[in-house]
């Protein structure tokens, strides 16, 4: 079968009536700028222009959220801030000291089983809970500032 470099008028797309814009041209590289291109890992857009300078991390500053206080009315208590290291047993101990610890929790990623940094501990009551955030908020346990307030309820959830 000869080519003849048209197409034929069955396989023909139909077009709507807006016209096409035609693509920006782009500037022909040489096999150099090609070759430390593909190495450099940039496409051809970046080369046309001029590299931004990169920051650094430390140049940057970074924007901390304070944690929201919950007023304490139930005995469960949110710990954040937490230590990667911090264990459930450790949590015991530092809310022994201000009254009686029903439980403590302390929040793990489902699949790598490390902690994310925050933990729940339950009193026996809320005198207790409350006398524990009085002491405990603020104070530096492991290398880090704890930030204990009332744990959220579902009913605080709804609400908000």
């Amino acid at each position: 079968m000869h080519y003849s470099g048209r197409r034929s008028r069955r396989g023909r797309r139909r077009h709507s009536g807006r016209a096409a814009t035609p693509p920006p041209p782009k500037a022909k590289l040489t096999f150099w700028q090609r070759i430390v291109a593909y190495f450099k890992g940039s496409n051809t857009a970046s080369q046309q222009e001029p590299e931004k300078p990169v920051q650094s991390p430390t140049a940057k500053e970074k924007v901390s959220r304070k944690p929201e206080l919950v007023e304490v009315t139930s005995p469960k208590l949110y710990v954040g801030n937490l230590s990667f290291d911090a264990t459930e047993s450790d949590l015991f101990e530092l809310f022994k000291g201000v009254g009686q610890v029903r439980n403590a929790e302390v929040v793990c990623h489902k699949y790598t089983q490390r902690s994310k940094g925050f933990a729940f501990v339950q009193m026996t009551t809320i005198e207790e809970a409350r006398r524990a955030v009085q002491e405990l908020h603020d104070k530096e346990f492991l290398g880090r500032k704890l930030v204990v307030s009332g744990a959220k309820t579902p009913d605080m959830e709804r609400a908000a």
